[in-house]
């Protein structure tokens, strides 16, 4: 049983996005002047929200709870999720993900809701399939119905199975075997993947020959910050996972500090790494800083123990719940955090 791997990727994914979140968008450059170091909560009074990364990761772990492994099921109960979460204003949200779940809206089916963009929203939520399904087929199949619902680029299905192969590699393995890793994404990608997996071995080759997440992102052309784009944020966060695979707290710090969509490369290091050090290994303090409702930390390991349980019977269960209306009143504070953050980032140090 996966209880543990799926706990920590869960919590992992929650700790990134929050640490990052307050960086989004910043250079790495302006970042350290303007916020410090990512070494503690600095969104809201030193504490830490979520954003649509951890949110997205919730959806598909209560998805895969009521599917069962019935892919076509996951699907649809998937696609139900993202359009009432569209309708709850979320801020933050990708233009490929508004426009699919506007289309799911007008009554497009979840097949031809996605749009073609080879952005990093599926590769945000990929990695709580990685750390939960062990059958490989499985595992695969929902994450290309699971990223095609919003993005049709084959290049951001690609990039949503590396990470989700990665955090099954992490709980598999105490240490990473990259080039077992990077057979299984050669072998479920293709030979039309050859971009990304050039990528991911440069990556590789980098930490091999022990250059910082940074110096890595900046040999990509990041000097500045990691895009939205797939082959941007995946092989940055792949690499912070293969340098740090066993240290939370340097693996997430590190994507962070490379700017940009420091939520998202967050979000995504520590769902991986978490999937391998579980929760006990995530800092105690990290976690008690996220202040959220009604998506808390309690109700994610709740979340966490019923996937467990229903990958283990492989039968379909209820989902965790979360109240719509608690969501509103949520939403409207987390609005109202960023645009004060907007505001403060129009000001010095520059």
């Amino acid at each position: 049983m996966n209880e543990q791997a799926i706990i920590g990727c869960l919590l992992g994914t929650a700790v990134g996005d929050a640490l990052g979140l307050p960086y989004e968008g910043v250079s790495r450059g302006r970042s350290p002047r303007l916020l410090g170091p990512p070494t503690r909560h600095r969104f809201l009074l030193g504490r830490g929200m979520i954003s649509d990364d951890t949110e997205h990761t919730c959806m598909v772990a209560q998805s895969l709870i009521e599917a069962g492994g019935d892919v076509e099921l996951f699907t649809r109960r998937f696609a139900t999720r993202l359009r009432w979460w569209i309708l709850a204003l979320p801020a933050g949200v990708g233009k490929a993900t508004a426009r699919s779940g506007i289309k799911l809206w007008l009554g497009m089916s979840p097949e031809k809701a996605g749009v073609f963009s080879a952005g990093n929203g599926p590769a945000m939520r990929a990695a709580i399939i990685g750390a939960a399904v062990d059958d490989l087929d499985e595992m695969l199949a929902l994450v290309r119905a699971c990223s095609r619902l919003t993005h049709t680029d084959p290049r951001a299905q690609y990039g949503a199975i590396a990470v989700a192969l990665a955090a099954r590699q992490s709980r598999q393995s105490p240490e990473p075997h990259a080039h077992q890793w990077l057979g299984a994404v050669a072998g479920a990608i293709g030979g039309k993947g050859e971009e990304l997996l050039a990528l991911l071995h440069r990556a590789n080759d980098s930490v091999t020959a022990k250059e910082s997440t940074m110096e890595f992102a900046a040999s990509l052309g990041l000097h500045k910050g990691v895009s939205g784009y797939t082959y941007h944020t995946v092989p940055v966060a792949i690499h912070a996972w293969l340098s740090h695979p066993r240290d939370f707290r340097l693996a997430v710090m590190s994507s962070i500090q490379c700017g940009g969509d420091a939520d998202t490369t967050g979000a995504i290091v520590g769902g991986i790494v978490g999937a391998g050090v579980g929760s006990g290994g995530i800092p105690a303090d990290w976690i008690s800083g996220i202040w959220e409702w009604p998506r808390s930390v309690s109700w994610m390991e709740e979340l966490g123990r019923r996937l467990a349980t229903t990958m283990q019977d492989a039968s379909p269960a209820m989902a965790p719940g979360v109240n719509p209306l608690a969501v509103l009143l949520r939403n409207s504070l987390f609005l109202l955090v960023v645009l004060l953050h907007g505001f403060r980032r129009l000001g010095p140090p520059y």
